[in-house]
């Protein structure tokens, strides 16, 4: 037990490992395709007025219960509900770690995918024969499910050298790495023939697209970019120093998390209107039409296609498994101090369980035919539940059991280190949580339904 309570070995591994939490194919994929949807700046605009009065505050709630309960997400809503009913709010969160780790393997796994197609240039392709690539492949018995378990394999190896041998180290040498791939990409992409019409798009607002599901759009997306309610975020707090200055960590986190977004957008956009792309062309934007624009943008330098699309490809798989890398954890912490068994028998009991999971998941895409509920694949059945009904859930449960059971100064105590720190934003931050944050997550939970 006390490997777990390790903790991180410096203040630069925490803020990357925590950083790599919340980056993730929510910024590199998600981000891009929801600001093109919505009408480009003013988006980016809401986004980030959304992260500063949602986001941070529900990260340090987050931050305050990991750290203070000093132990996996369960047992840390425990012990600071005393055991009353609160308690099922932190399962809530390891279930929701547990099942995202499942089917977002799976995604992932598409990324490693198309990182060796990549490689031996089976995307240069037509934009008709890369939608039938993507379709042959999504429904394959045996590829998609063979990518999920090597994703899951390369997490699995990173978790079982424990905190800072494994989570630590990993997210120093994949997170520089990462921000790189994105900067080169960026160069490149800035550098086409009416790039600028993509960067107009992103940083200049067109009011009149801004309308009431724009606003939901983008307080659902800064939700879901910083890992809110996945249990990562507590788990990987339950690792902090009580030195640890939780509301500028919050702080430095967001700012990463979202510099990495807006650079996906100026990694994409510019690139998709100097080919004529159209920004709105939703998920399929990372495996279908991007493959196109590697191909048009660069059809007079087929090398630096083939290597930009190389190294795009690398970037998409290292932000999928920083993630991964964090969703493990979370089960995995749970299980060997619940349980009481070894961090390798419980990382290995969540790696088998999540393979079983993402097969099912995989396959229910059209390779085996039954696997669905309602109508829907079992892979869109978990990403709805996980999505549009336990992250809000159990965000608005958070707020509410940090905002109003809690006693007050503890979270006084913990969001000053004990008094060592000013508490200058401390009744900002209480206020937000009591009333704002729920009041915002309930209207993103209505807006999945149609309520709004």
């Amino acid at each position: 037990m006390s490997e777990h309570r390790i903790g991180f070995g410096s203040k630069l591994g925490m803020i990357l490992a925590t950083a790599g939490s919340a980056v993730g194919l929510g910024n590199v994929w998600r981000f891009p395709y929801m600001t093109g949807a919505d009408g480009g700046a003013v988006f980016i605009l809401i986004y980030l007025a959304c992260i500063v009065l949602l986001g941070i505050p529900c990260m340090v709630s987050e931050f305050i219960i990991g750290r203070h309960g000093a132990a996996n997400t369960a047992r840390a809503y425990e012990k600071m509900s005393a055991g009353k009913g609160w308690k099922y709010v932190g399962l809530l969160g390891v279930a929701t770690a547990f099942l995202i780790t499942g089917y977002y393997a799976v995604v992932s796994g598409w990324c490693l995918q198309y990182l060796y197609a990549s490689s031996v240039g089976q995307l240069q392709e037509n934009t008709t024969s890369v939608s039938a690539y993507f379709s042959a492949f999504s429904t394959d018995p045996i590829r998609p499910v063979l990518w999920t378990v090597v994703i899951l394999l390369l997490t699995h190896f990173v978790i079982i050298h424990g905190v800072r041998g494994g989570i630590e180290r990993a997210s120093k040498f994949l997170m520089p790495v990462l921000f790189i791939l994105l900067l080169v990409i960026v160069g490149a992409s800035c550098m086409l023939p009416n790039a600028d019409k993509g960067m107009v798009f992103l940083f200049q607002p067109d009011f009149s697209k801004l309308n009431t599901h724009v606003f939901l759009d983008a307080l659902g997306q800064s939700f879901y970019s910083l890992s809110i309610a996945m249990g990562c975020i507590c788990t990987y707090a339950s690792y902090f120093s009580r030195q640890t200055h939780l509301m500028k960590s919050a702080v430095q986190i967001s700012i990463i998390d979202s510099l990495v977004a807006i650079l996906a957008g100026l990694m994409i956009f510019p690139a998709a209107f100097s080919v004529g792309i159209n920004p709105d062309s939703g998920p399929s934007l990372l495996f279908i039409t991007l493959p196109q624009v590697f191909q048009q943008a660069f059809s007079g330098l087929p090398l630096i296609g083939y290597v930009l699309s190389l190294m795009f490809y690398a970037l998409l798989t290292l932000a999928a498994l920083t993630s991964l890398i964090s969703l493990h954890e979370v089960s995995t912490a749970y299980f060997y101090e619940q349980f009481h068994i070894t961090r390798k028998q419980a990382a290995w009991l969540v790696t088998i369980c999540t393979c079983i999971i993402g097969a099912f998941c995989s396959l229910s895409l059209g390779a085996v035919d039954g696997l669905q509920i309602a109508g829907r694949s079992l892979f869109s059945v978990f990403d709805f539940v996980t999505g549009q009904i336990f992250l809000p859930v159990g965000g608005f449960l958070t707020c509410l059991f940090l905002g109003w059971f809690v006693p007050r100064q503890i979270v006084k105590d913990e969001f000053t280190n004990w008094g060592t720190l000013k508490g200058t934003f401390f009744k900002t931050y209480l206020f937000s949580v009591r009333y704002v944050c729920p009041l915002c997550i309930l209207l993103i939970f209505l807006h999945q339904f149609g309520v709004l």
